[in-house]
């Protein structure tokens, strides 16, 4: 059996020894290992892929012990669960459907979660389940409480926001800290809110990026997952560059779960520590 752990703590000598020992005392392989060390923080960063048969939790209470105060992830590296929330913009999320049908990611989705009824003949083509909870006449809070009450019906992982064009509260986010995955169409931290494209042909830009980060009560300033950028030239219009954005959105989208979902990212504060 193969697991991944995925260790922090407070840097010091002999950190590597220590853990390898307890993996090998335990009859653990180790098939990959990957370190950092954040010298200005004084914190060590571990990711591990083991294999052989052991009691992981056993292999954890043993790790803390040795490590003192650390945080320990672990995974049995099988997919991940996921639920998607979309708006009226296909581009992400008919290419997550597309990802998920032949496994090129390693990710189950769930359900997809719209505002909108845009995407439901879309979704249901793939035999997945779509749900629509609409905005109308409700406050935000109430929208938000329709959605949690329909994900308790599915045992998740992560929360894919593939152009969900609403701003989630404080509560919501906090609810599902860490779990939340974002694509913003610009690359962060430029051009923050609506009509990015535009504001990109207006600064006569000669770049355009794309951004997939954690969210965080912060608007668009979560820890950045991945990020991509094309060039372009005057001869753009604002529509030439959002039909390259899409392009570049889906790419950058896919691109972060594969590294989330493989649990090679780290979440540092504001920023991530992530083993390619």
């Amino acid at each position: 059996m193969n697991f991944t752990f995925k260790i922090t703590c407070t840097d010091e000598k002999g950190l590597v020894y220590r853990i390898s020992e307890v993996l090998l005392e335990n009859g653990l392989n180790i098939i990959k290992n990957d370190e950092f060390v954040d010298s200005e923080k004084s914190l060590f960063f571990m990711r591990t892929e083991v294999a052989g048969i052991a009691d992981p939790q056993k292999v954890i209470a043993q790790l803390k012990d040795q490590l003192g105060d650390c945080e320990i992830e672990l995974s049995n590296n099988k997919p991940k669960d996921v639920v998607v929330f979309v708006t009226k913009e296909h581009h992400c999320l008919s290419d997550l459907l597309i990802r998920n049908q032949f496994k090129d990611l390693n990710f189950n989705i769930l359900a997809v979660v719209g505002n909108y009824e845009n995407l439901r003949e879309l979704t249901e083509k793939f035999d997945i389940p779509f749900h629509f909870i609409s905005t109308e006449n409700i406050t935000r809070d109430e929208h938000e409480n329709l959605i949690k009450e329909t994900l308790k019906n599915y045992g998740f992982d992560y929360l894919v926001l593939a152009k969900f064009m609403r701003i989630l509260s404080s509560d919501f986010v906090a609810d599902f800290k860490g779990k939340i995955i974002n694509i913003h169409h610009s690359f962060l931290p430029a051009f923050i809110g609506a009509n990015p494209y535009k504001q990109a042909f207006e600064r006569g830009v000669k770049i355009i990026g794309a951004t997939a980060h954690f969210v965080t009560n912060d608007l668009d300033e979560g820890p950045i997952i991945y990020q991509d950028i094309i060039k372009v030239t005057h001869s753009k219009t604002a529509k030439d560059l959002a039909k390259l954005g899409r392009d570049v959105e889906k790419n950058v989208l896919a691109n972060a779960l594969k590294l989330v979902f493989e649990d090679k990212v780290f979440i540092d504060g504001n920023k991530t520590i992530i083993f390619e």
